[in-house]
Protein backbone atom coordinates (compact mmCIF):
# COMPACT_ATOMS: atom_id res chain seq x y z
CA UNK A 1 0.00 0.00 0.00
CA UNK A 2 1.33 3.55 -0.59
CA UNK A 3 -0.24 6.08 0.71
CA UNK A 4 -0.19 9.58 -1.46
CA UNK A 5 -3.43 11.79 0.25
CA UNK A 6 -1.57 13.79 2.99
CA UNK A 7 -4.00 16.61 2.21
CA UNK A 8 -7.42 14.44 3.33
CA UNK A 9 -5.14 13.97 6.45
CA UNK A 10 -1.35 12.70 7.52
CA UNK A 11 -0.39 9.75 9.92
CA UNK A 12 -0.06 10.18 13.12
CA UNK A 13 3.72 10.40 14.17
CA UNK A 14 5.55 7.95 16.38
CA UNK A 15 6.57 10.41 19.16
CA UNK A 16 3.42 11.91 18.61
CA UNK A 17 1.38 9.54 20.02
CA UNK A 18 4.33 9.07 22.92
CA UNK A 19 3.12 12.37 23.85
CA UNK A 20 -0.03 11.71 24.33
CA UNK A 21 -0.32 8.69 26.31
CA UNK A 22 0.76 9.73 29.47
CA UNK A 23 -2.28 11.71 29.32
CA UNK A 24 -4.86 9.54 28.60
CA UNK A 25 -4.15 7.55 32.05
CA UNK A 26 -1.90 8.98 34.79
CA UNK A 27 -1.91 13.19 33.92
CA UNK A 28 -6.08 12.83 33.40
CA UNK A 29 -6.95 15.74 35.31
CA UNK A 30 -8.85 19.15 34.57
CA UNK A 31 -6.60 21.70 33.45
CA UNK A 32 -9.47 24.11 35.56
CA UNK A 33 -8.56 22.06 38.50
CA UNK A 34 -6.43 23.81 41.45
CA UNK A 35 -5.25 20.69 42.83
CA UNK A 36 -1.60 18.82 41.51
CA UNK A 37 -3.60 16.75 38.99
CA UNK A 38 -5.50 19.96 37.51
CA UNK A 39 -1.78 21.51 38.15
CA UNK A 40 -0.58 18.76 35.28
CA UNK A 41 -2.94 19.46 32.39
CA UNK A 42 -2.46 22.81 33.04
CA UNK A 43 1.23 23.19 32.28
CA UNK A 44 0.75 20.55 29.11
CA UNK A 45 -1.88 22.93 28.07
CA UNK A 46 0.59 25.88 28.80
CA UNK A 47 3.49 24.11 26.71
CA UNK A 48 0.78 23.92 24.51
CA UNK A 49 0.04 26.93 23.28
CA UNK A 50 3.94 27.78 23.38
CA UNK A 51 4.87 24.80 20.73
CA UNK A 52 2.53 26.05 18.38
CA UNK A 53 2.99 29.81 19.26
CA UNK A 54 6.67 29.03 18.07
CA UNK A 55 6.35 27.22 14.52
CA UNK A 56 3.71 30.44 14.17
CA UNK A 57 5.89 33.01 15.52
CA UNK A 58 3.11 33.88 17.54
CA UNK A 59 2.55 34.30 21.09
CA UNK A 60 0.95 32.06 23.06
CA UNK A 61 -1.68 33.92 24.40
CA UNK A 62 -2.81 34.25 20.74
CA UNK A 63 -3.64 30.50 20.07
CA UNK A 64 -7.00 29.94 20.83
CA UNK A 65 -7.37 25.26 20.59
CA UNK A 66 -9.98 24.29 18.99
CA UNK A 67 -11.91 20.49 17.37
CA UNK A 68 -10.06 21.84 14.11
CA UNK A 69 -10.04 23.54 11.17
CA UNK A 70 -13.56 23.68 10.37
CA UNK A 71 -14.78 25.10 13.94
CA UNK A 72 -11.59 27.91 13.69
CA UNK A 73 -13.07 28.80 10.99
CA UNK A 74 -16.77 28.71 12.04
CA UNK A 75 -15.25 30.90 15.12
CA UNK A 76 -13.54 33.40 13.75
CA UNK A 77 -15.92 34.33 10.76
CA UNK A 78 -19.51 33.91 13.50
CA UNK A 79 -17.77 36.78 15.63
CA UNK A 80 -16.79 38.91 12.72
CA UNK A 81 -20.14 39.03 11.02
CA UNK A 82 -21.93 39.89 13.73
CA UNK A 83 -19.93 42.40 14.71
CA UNK A 84 -19.84 43.76 11.13
CA UNK A 85 -23.15 43.90 11.28
CA UNK A 86 -23.65 45.80 14.12
CA UNK A 87 -21.17 48.49 12.48
CA UNK A 88 -22.84 48.74 9.73
CA UNK A 89 -20.64 46.90 7.43
CA UNK A 90 -22.77 45.05 4.37
CA UNK A 91 -20.13 42.39 3.17
CA UNK A 92 -18.49 39.12 3.70
CA UNK A 93 -15.69 38.55 1.16
CA UNK A 94 -14.27 35.64 0.28
CA UNK A 95 -12.61 33.67 -2.43
CA UNK A 96 -14.35 31.06 -4.84
CA UNK A 97 -12.01 28.55 -3.78
CA UNK A 98 -12.50 28.10 -0.23
CA UNK A 99 -12.87 25.21 1.24
CA UNK A 100 -16.44 24.45 2.90
CA UNK A 101 -15.63 25.11 5.91
CA UNK A 102 -15.18 29.07 4.91
CA UNK A 103 -17.67 28.60 1.78
CA UNK A 104 -20.75 27.20 4.02
CA UNK A 105 -20.14 29.30 6.85
CA UNK A 106 -20.00 32.49 4.77
CA UNK A 107 -22.79 32.17 3.08
CA UNK A 108 -25.05 31.07 5.45
CA UNK A 109 -24.09 33.90 7.83
CA UNK A 110 -24.08 36.40 4.98
CA UNK A 111 -28.35 34.83 4.81
CA UNK A 112 -28.45 35.07 8.67
CA UNK A 113 -27.38 38.60 9.40
CA UNK A 114 -28.77 40.29 5.73
CA UNK A 115 -25.19 40.80 4.97
CA UNK A 116 -23.88 40.29 1.09
CA UNK A 117 -21.50 37.35 0.23
CA UNK A 118 -18.99 38.78 -2.00
CA UNK A 119 -17.03 35.87 -3.65
CA UNK A 120 -13.85 36.92 -5.07
CA UNK A 121 -12.80 35.25 -9.08
CA UNK A 122 -9.19 33.66 -9.45
CA UNK A 123 -7.29 33.60 -12.96
CA UNK A 124 -6.37 30.77 -14.89
CA UNK A 125 -3.81 29.88 -12.32
CA UNK A 126 -6.16 30.14 -9.43
CA UNK A 127 -5.03 32.87 -7.59
CA UNK A 128 -6.89 36.00 -6.41
CA UNK A 129 -5.76 39.57 -7.26
CA UNK A 130 -5.37 41.16 -4.76
CA UNK A 131 -6.96 44.42 -6.55
CA UNK A 132 -10.12 42.72 -6.92
CA UNK A 133 -11.16 43.41 -3.30
CA UNK A 134 -10.31 47.15 -3.07
CA UNK A 135 -13.73 48.32 -4.20
CA UNK A 136 -15.59 46.02 -1.47
CA UNK A 137 -13.13 46.93 1.53
CA UNK A 138 -14.94 50.20 2.75
CA UNK A 139 -17.92 48.14 3.22
CA UNK A 140 -16.41 44.87 4.56
CA UNK A 141 -17.35 43.31 7.61
CA UNK A 142 -14.52 40.62 7.13
CA UNK A 143 -12.17 39.20 4.66
CA UNK A 144 -11.19 35.62 4.56
CA UNK A 145 -8.78 34.16 1.74
CA UNK A 146 -7.23 30.61 2.74
CA UNK A 147 -3.18 30.68 1.94
CA UNK A 148 -2.82 27.44 -0.20
CA UNK A 149 -5.93 26.01 -1.75
CA UNK A 150 -6.50 22.31 -0.41
CA UNK A 151 -6.91 20.75 -4.03
CA UNK A 152 -4.22 22.34 -6.27
CA UNK A 153 -1.78 23.71 -3.41
CA UNK A 154 -1.69 26.82 -4.94
CA UNK A 155 -0.04 29.63 -2.34
CA UNK A 156 -2.55 33.02 -2.47
CA UNK A 157 -1.01 36.53 -2.07
CA UNK A 158 -1.65 36.41 1.88
CA UNK A 159 0.43 39.62 2.29
CA UNK A 160 -0.26 41.91 -0.69
CA UNK A 161 -4.56 41.05 0.76
CA UNK A 162 -3.57 41.28 4.47
CA UNK A 163 -1.84 44.91 3.81
CA UNK A 164 -4.78 46.02 1.84
CA UNK A 165 -7.25 44.44 4.17
CA UNK A 166 -5.17 46.72 7.34
CA UNK A 167 -5.17 50.07 5.55
CA UNK A 168 -8.75 50.10 4.99
CA UNK A 169 -9.28 48.29 9.03
CA UNK A 170 -10.75 45.09 7.90
CA UNK A 171 -9.88 42.08 10.15
CA UNK A 172 -8.14 39.40 7.99
CA UNK A 173 -8.41 35.48 8.45
CA UNK A 174 -6.84 33.10 6.53
CA UNK A 175 -7.42 29.49 6.48
CA UNK A 176 -4.10 27.70 6.58
CA UNK A 177 -4.67 24.79 7.13
CA UNK A 178 -2.82 23.04 4.25
CA UNK A 179 -0.06 25.52 4.86
CA UNK A 180 1.14 25.30 8.06
CA UNK A 181 4.27 23.11 8.41
CA UNK A 182 4.78 23.02 4.82
CA UNK A 183 5.71 26.89 4.40
CA UNK A 184 7.06 29.10 7.22
CA UNK A 185 4.49 31.00 7.97
CA UNK A 186 5.53 33.72 10.00
CA UNK A 187 2.82 36.20 11.74
CA UNK A 188 5.47 37.88 12.94
CA UNK A 189 5.85 39.17 9.45
CA UNK A 190 2.59 38.48 7.88
CA UNK A 191 -0.51 41.02 8.23
CA UNK A 192 -3.01 38.83 8.83
CA UNK A 193 -5.43 38.84 12.09
CA UNK A 194 -6.69 34.94 12.30
CA UNK A 195 -5.53 31.93 11.18
CA UNK A 196 -7.21 28.25 11.29
CA UNK A 197 -4.87 25.28 11.79
CA UNK A 198 -5.58 21.15 12.14
CA UNK A 199 -3.66 18.46 13.91
CA UNK A 200 -4.19 16.03 11.39
CA UNK A 201 -2.82 17.84 8.44
CA UNK A 202 0.94 17.65 10.14
CA UNK A 203 0.77 14.04 11.63
CA UNK A 204 -1.00 15.05 15.01
CA UNK A 205 -4.27 13.48 15.63
CA UNK A 206 -7.66 13.97 14.33
CA UNK A 207 -10.18 16.28 16.44
CA UNK A 208 -8.04 19.20 17.30
CA UNK A 209 -6.87 22.21 15.91
CA UNK A 210 -5.96 25.98 16.53
CA UNK A 211 -7.15 29.51 16.04
CA UNK A 212 -4.69 32.46 16.51
CA UNK A 213 -6.49 35.63 17.35
CA UNK A 214 -3.74 38.93 16.84
CA UNK A 215 -3.42 40.60 20.24
CA UNK A 216 -6.02 43.48 20.07
CA UNK A 217 -8.32 41.71 17.07
CA UNK A 218 -12.18 41.64 18.80
CA UNK A 219 -13.40 38.54 19.32
CA UNK A 220 -16.94 37.18 20.69
CA UNK A 221 -16.78 34.02 21.92
CA UNK A 222 -19.38 31.56 20.53
CA UNK A 223 -20.85 30.00 22.07
CA UNK A 224 -20.21 30.97 25.96
CA UNK A 225 -19.94 29.04 28.47
CA UNK A 226 -17.26 27.71 31.33
CA UNK A 227 -15.16 30.33 29.74
CA UNK A 228 -11.95 28.26 28.65
CA UNK A 229 -8.96 29.52 26.37
CA UNK A 230 -9.45 33.06 28.14
CA UNK A 231 -12.90 33.04 27.50
CA UNK A 232 -12.19 32.53 23.45
CA UNK A 233 -13.66 28.62 23.16
CA UNK A 234 -15.79 27.46 26.18
CA UNK A 235 -15.45 23.57 27.01
CA UNK A 236 -13.19 21.32 29.11
CA UNK A 237 -9.84 21.22 27.00
CA UNK A 238 -9.02 17.65 25.30
CA UNK A 239 -5.52 17.84 26.96
CA UNK A 240 -4.47 14.62 25.00
CA UNK A 241 -5.24 15.99 21.82
CA UNK A 242 -3.70 19.23 22.18
CA UNK A 243 -0.91 17.95 23.66
CA UNK A 244 -0.31 15.87 20.46
CA UNK A 245 -1.16 19.20 18.20
CA UNK A 246 2.09 20.50 20.33
CA UNK A 247 4.03 18.03 19.91
CA UNK A 248 3.48 17.68 16.03
CA UNK A 249 4.03 21.30 15.55
CA UNK A 250 7.81 20.69 17.58
CA UNK A 251 8.49 18.29 14.86
CA UNK A 252 7.17 19.98 11.89
CA UNK A 253 9.45 23.43 12.81
CA UNK A 254 12.55 21.08 13.69
CA UNK A 255 11.88 19.45 9.68
CA UNK A 256 10.48 22.67 8.02
CA UNK A 257 13.72 22.33 5.63
CA UNK A 258 12.73 19.13 4.49
CA UNK A 259 10.10 20.10 2.65
CA UNK A 260 12.48 21.17 -0.14
CA UNK A 261 12.59 17.46 -0.41
CA UNK A 262 9.27 17.22 -0.56
CA UNK A 263 8.93 19.78 -3.68
CA UNK A 264 11.31 18.13 -5.42
CA UNK A 265 9.58 14.35 -5.35
CA UNK A 266 6.75 16.35 -6.16
CA UNK A 267 8.60 17.83 -9.32
CA UNK A 268 9.79 14.51 -10.06
CA UNK A 269 6.21 13.03 -10.25
CA UNK A 270 5.25 15.94 -12.51
CA UNK A 271 7.69 15.45 -15.02
CA UNK A 272 7.57 11.79 -15.11
CA UNK A 273 3.55 11.77 -15.71
CA UNK A 274 3.42 14.24 -18.00
CA UNK A 275 6.62 12.13 -19.86
CA UNK A 276 4.60 8.59 -19.41
CA UNK A 277 1.16 9.53 -20.25
CA UNK A 278 -0.34 11.90 -22.83
CA UNK A 279 -2.30 14.10 -22.28
CA UNK A 280 -2.10 14.92 -18.63
CA UNK A 281 -2.41 18.61 -17.73
CA UNK A 282 -1.24 20.09 -14.29
CA UNK A 283 -4.08 21.97 -12.60
CA UNK A 284 -2.48 25.20 -11.02
CA UNK A 285 1.10 24.43 -11.91
CA UNK A 286 2.25 27.83 -13.02
CA UNK A 287 1.41 29.40 -10.17
CA UNK A 288 3.25 28.67 -6.42
CA UNK A 289 1.93 26.04 -4.37
CA UNK A 290 2.85 24.36 -1.37
CA UNK A 291 5.33 21.77 -1.88
CA UNK A 292 3.35 17.99 -1.42
CA UNK A 293 -0.09 18.21 -3.57
CA UNK A 294 0.21 17.91 -7.72
CA UNK A 295 -3.24 17.84 -9.75
CA UNK A 296 -3.60 16.70 -12.50
CA UNK A 297 -6.37 16.45 -14.96
CA UNK A 298 -6.19 13.14 -17.21
CA UNK A 299 -8.12 13.62 -20.93
CA UNK A 300 -10.99 11.52 -21.38
CA UNK A 301 -11.17 10.04 -17.99
CA UNK A 302 -12.76 10.61 -14.88
CA UNK A 303 -10.69 11.22 -11.59
CA UNK A 304 -13.29 9.33 -9.71
CA UNK A 305 -12.30 6.11 -12.10
CA UNK A 306 -8.77 6.75 -11.84
CA UNK A 307 -8.80 7.17 -7.90
CA UNK A 308 -10.66 3.63 -7.45
CA UNK A 309 -8.87 2.05 -10.74
CA UNK A 310 -5.63 2.92 -8.14
CA UNK A 311 -7.44 2.10 -4.83
CA UNK A 312 -6.95 -1.73 -6.69
CA UNK A 313 -3.72 -1.64 -7.32
CA UNK A 314 -2.60 -0.68 -3.76
CA UNK A 315 -2.49 3.05 -4.39
CA UNK A 316 -4.00 5.99 -2.19
CA UNK A 317 -4.98 9.21 -4.13
CA UNK A 318 -7.89 11.72 -4.10
CA UNK A 319 -10.06 13.46 -6.90
CA UNK A 320 -10.25 16.68 -4.50
CA UNK A 321 -11.20 17.24 -0.73
CA UNK A 322 -11.85 14.66 1.21
CA UNK A 323 -15.45 16.27 2.64
CA UNK A 324 -16.58 15.90 -1.05
CA UNK A 325 -14.75 12.48 -1.64
CA UNK A 326 -17.62 10.44 -1.90
CA UNK A 327 -19.63 12.86 -5.08
CA UNK A 328 -18.69 12.26 -8.70
CA UNK A 329 -19.02 15.94 -9.11
CA UNK A 330 -16.82 18.16 -11.54
CA UNK A 331 -14.36 20.16 -8.91
CA UNK A 332 -15.63 23.48 -8.14
CA UNK A 333 -12.05 25.10 -7.52
CA UNK A 334 -10.98 23.77 -10.69
CA UNK A 335 -14.21 25.08 -12.86
CA UNK A 336 -13.44 28.56 -10.60
CA UNK A 337 -10.30 28.35 -12.45
CA UNK A 338 -12.33 28.57 -15.96
CA UNK A 339 -11.60 24.79 -16.63
CA UNK A 340 -14.51 23.30 -18.80
CA UNK A 341 -16.18 20.78 -16.94
CA UNK A 342 -14.87 17.77 -18.44
CA UNK A 343 -11.68 18.94 -17.54
CA UNK A 344 -13.05 19.86 -13.72
CA UNK A 345 -14.45 16.07 -13.97
CA UNK A 346 -11.20 14.55 -14.57
CA UNK A 347 -8.94 15.85 -11.61
CA UNK A 348 -6.43 13.80 -9.03
CA UNK A 349 -5.13 15.30 -6.46
CA UNK A 350 -1.91 13.27 -5.81
CA UNK A 351 -0.52 14.97 -2.15
CA UNK A 352 2.90 13.52 -0.55
CA UNK A 353 4.16 13.30 3.22
CA UNK A 354 7.76 13.54 4.73
CA UNK A 355 7.56 9.82 4.40
CA UNK A 356 7.29 9.79 0.57
CA UNK A 357 10.38 7.91 -1.23
CA UNK A 358 10.76 8.10 -4.64
CA UNK A 359 10.92 4.27 -4.83
CA UNK A 360 7.07 4.70 -3.95
CA UNK A 361 6.73 7.18 -6.61
CA UNK A 362 8.26 5.35 -9.83
CA UNK A 363 5.83 2.07 -8.09
CA UNK A 364 2.90 4.79 -8.33
CA UNK A 365 3.65 6.23 -11.43
CA UNK A 366 3.57 2.53 -13.13
CA UNK A 367 0.19 2.02 -11.98
CA UNK A 368 -1.11 5.10 -13.19
CA UNK A 369 0.36 4.62 -16.22
CA UNK A 370 -1.28 0.91 -15.93
CA UNK A 371 -4.79 2.18 -15.19
CA UNK A 372 -4.93 5.20 -17.74
CA UNK A 373 -4.20 2.67 -20.44
CA UNK A 374 -6.76 -0.06 -19.14
CA UNK A 375 -9.46 2.59 -18.50
CA UNK A 376 -8.80 4.94 -21.94
CA UNK A 377 -9.27 1.06 -23.63
CA UNK A 378 -12.51 1.03 -21.90
CA UNK A 379 -13.34 3.96 -22.58
CA UNK A 380 -13.42 3.75 -26.38
CA UNK A 381 -11.55 5.22 -29.56
CA UNK A 382 -12.03 9.20 -28.82
CA UNK A 383 -9.62 8.15 -25.86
Amino acid sequence: MIYLDHSATTPVHPEVVEAMLPYLHQHFGNPGSPHHFGRDARAALDTAHAQVAALLNADPSEIVFTSGGTESNYLVLSSWAHAGAVAGKQKIIISAIEHPAVMDNAEALARQLNLQCVVLPVDARGVVNPEVLIPHLDTAALVSIMTANNETGVLQPIEAIGMLCREHGVPFHTDAVQAVAKIPVDLGALPVDALSLSAHKLNGPKGVGALYLRQGTPYRAIPRGGGQERGRRSGTENIPAIVGLGKACVLAHQHLKENENTSALRDYLQTELIAAIPGIHVNGGDAPRVPHILNIAIECLEGSAVVMALDAEGIAVATGSACHSGAATASRVLLAMGQDHPRALSAVRISLGPQTTREELDLAIECIKKCTHHLRNVGGPCC
